[in-house]
């Protein structure tokens, strides 16, 4: 257990940024997971809905990147991945 006051600071402070890198995280797959049922095929296949969910889903991805909780190259890829499934979906409908 941490001894100085300094200690017990810094594990105040790592508790607080573990939970808010946990509610982001969440955030961000309920967001792509969002995008993947609305471009489902099986289900009724929402384009517009899907284009606007992507959007709120990037913009999640890049604040997760910008406060470093992702690295870019994984924020990229992961846009990237969403942009082309609903690029796919938009061209069979």
């Amino acid at each position: 257990m941490a001894n100085t006051k300094s200690a017990k600071k810094r594990v105040l402070q790592t508790v607080k940024r573990q939970l808010r890198n946990q509610a982001r995280k969440s955030s961000i797959k309920t967001a792509i997971k969002k995008v993947v049922v609305a471009i489902d095929p099986a289900g009724l296949a929402d384009i517009e809905t899907a284009k606007s969910l992507l959007v709120l889903a990037e913009s999640k991805i890049a604040r997760a990147k910008g406060k470093g909780l992702m690295h870019r190259n994984t924020a990229a890829r992961k846009i990237s991945k969403l942009a082309k499934k609903v690029a796919a979906a938009a061209r069979t409908a």
